[in-house]
């Protein structure tokens, strides 16, 4: 099976929950309509990832914006955010998107987020 390499929701949501004890999860939209099954990550506060679960074609998630244009042209997979700034935040199409891959951006999403968090006293 071709597909045994994507993720699913739970898969996805357990590696989010995985990146550290301190991850929090919420449904951040209720209100809207459009918005109301999407599922957010946070560390610190700071939404680091965020789809809607009942589609995967779209996982929102922070990167280093040098990077952003070059992975896009990289990776069919690759493209703009769902409702975020395309030039922080980039959108990962899990349907076609190897777990490997997938894994990598999430948590490169949750350090960058952590690490702005975390500044220096």
């Amino acid at each position: 099976n071709s597909n045994r390499a994507h993720m699913n929701v739970e898969e996805l949501r357990s590696y989010c929950l995985s990146l550290s004890p301190n991850v929090e999860e919420k449904f951040p939209f209720p209100k809207f309509k459009a918005a109301r099954d999407v599922l957010a990550f946070y560390i610190d506060g700071h939404m680091f990832c965020y789809f809607n679960i009942n589609d995967l074609s779209c996982i929102t998630v922070k990167h280093e914006k040098e990077e952003i244009p070059e992975l896009i042209e990289h990776y069919p997979c690759l493209g703009h955010p769902y409702n975020c700034n395309p030039k922080y935040w980039i959108g990962i199409d899990a349907t076609i998107a190897d777990k490997a891959l997938i894994e990598k951006l999430v948590s490169d999403s949750f350090n960058i987020v952590k690490s702005k968090t975390h500044k220096p006293r």
